[in-house]
């Protein structure tokens, strides 16, 4: 402002006295040039009080996610956050940027010789442990005013250290996977020959060895066929130069290695191949399938009508997947999902229905046609309880006929032997010699 302010004077002076300045035409034009520049001075404190009332006070946006921790004696960059995202929209790069620490308000870099601001970050060089801190960065212009904080631990480079400074990864065993040196952008920006150092327990992995690859300019660690033994703390190692000065900037990776689970090749048990309904009628076809004894693998399973998926084909919701069920049946695993109909419509009877399959092992298919039902099925199940009350009552009329006839036949008896004299004879038998 004031470069801008003394050109514009400079300016108006030219163009009264012309190149060649005197006492007379300076005193004489002082009190006219003085008002101008009282003016300006004027306009642009108004303007300055007016953009600083319109971005009004400045809204805290909490604490980033991503807490620092970092080791002491080694190079610090904290970002302030409102340059990774703000809402979506980039932040002004015209906008101020400042930084102070939340224990005591107070202003940074400062003072300090070893921390400076550059590019939206704060440098600490090198960090020491009485850095740790939340420190809260300040976005400003004549639009809006905006707040974050970023939380910052340094530690003692020490083993006790390793599980508070680590970055955990995984790899699966009986497989090659890559270990990443994380957090380095902002000392290899514009590096092509980046040169990163990998230890295993305080041992240098060299770059012939078969089973660790450090791959050259990248910050990648590739190992061949991982197995649980490799599991424990690795520290990649990158060295930083400033101003003459070298620091190393390491970062520490816990590798966990979890078993691969071997999976079971999924097989289709259901549904037949043909069904038989009714047209009108609700018909439901579930779709089962066998996944093994063993741990399940992740399972997709869906429903295709005519190459098309079912929820496609039939938009108006007539045909629609059921509700997906996982189980176990005696100690194995089973999952189904039903097709359903509600009605069956003419149009069915030409679709090709299909249940599929698909996990880590393989893609089963089981096709599934949809047939009328005949007519004469229908009819002998509708006369089935029909002929059933026929035969019941037949049965109940032949055993009241029966009982009436034995009736008549135990009354005619009694009457004929009831009043009859018969002899009697001994009741001793003589033995025959």
């Amino acid at each position: 402002m004031k470069e801008l302010l003394k050109e514009t004077s400079k300016l108006l002076w030219l163009r009264r006295c012309g190149p060649r300045l005197s006492a007379s035409c300076v005193f004489r034009e002082q009190p006219g040039t003085m008002f101008i520049l009282y003016m300006l001075i004027t306009g642009v404190s108004a303007f300055t009080l007016q953009a600083e009332e319109h971005a009004g006070p400045c809204r805290f946006r909490g604490k980033h996610f991503k807490m620092q921790f970092r080791l002491e004696g080694e190079p610090v960059v904290l970002r302030c956050p409102q340059t990774w995202s703000w809402e979506g929209v980039s932040v002004d790069p015209h906008a101020n940027q400042t930084w102070r620490r939340n224990s005591s308000a107070q202003m940074v870099p400062g003072k300090e010789a070893r921390m400076w601001f550059k590019d939206g970050t704060l440098w600490l060089l090198p960090a020491l442990r009485a850095d740790s801190d939340t420190y809260i960065c300040t976005v400003r212009n004549a639009s809006y005013c905006d707040e974050m904080s970023v939380e910052l631990r340094v530690f003692e480079n020490t083993e006790v250290s390793l599980p508070f400074v680590s970055y955990p990864q995984i790899l699966t065993s009986a497989t090659s996977g890559s270990l990443v040196c994380p957090d380095l952008s902002e000392f290899t920006r514009n590096k092509t020959d980046m040169l990163i150092r990998w230890y295993k327990d305080s041992t240098l992995l060299g770059q012939d060895n078969e089973k660790f690859l450090s791959v050259t300019g990248t910050p990648h660690l590739v190992i061949h066929d991982v197995s649980v033994e490799d599991a424990g703390y690795y520290k990649c190692a990158l060295t930083f130069s400033h101003e003459g000065r070298q620091y190393n900037v390491t970062r520490t990776i816990e590798l966990r290695v979890k078993q691969r689970r071997e999976g079971t090749v999924p097989v289709i048990i259901s549904p037949l191949q043909t069904i038989s309904a009714a047209l009108g009628s609700r018909l439901t076809i579930p779709c089962k399938v066998f996944l093994g004894a063993g741990t399940p693998l992740n399972t997709m399973l869906w429903w295709m009508a005519n190459d098309t998926e079912v929820n496609s084909a039939y938009q108006g919701g007539r045909v629609t997947e059921g509700p997906r069920q996982e189980y176990s049946e005696n100690h194995e695993n089973y999952v189904e999902m039903p097709l359903v109909f509600n009605p069956v419509a003419r149009e069915d009877l030409d679709t090709d229905f299909k249940c599929m399959v698909f996990n880590t092992q393989s893609l089963q298919t089981l096709h599934a046609t949809v047939r009328e039902a005949s007519s004469s099925f229908s009819w002998g199940i509708a006369l089935a309880p029909l002929m059933l009350l026929f035969l019941v009552l037949g049965g109940i009329c032949l055993y009241k006929r029966g009982k009436r006839r034995a009736g008549k036949t135990y009354g005619l008896t009694t009457l004929r032997t009831g009043h009859q004299d018969f002899p009697s004879y001994p009741s001793t038998i003589k033995e025959v010699k």
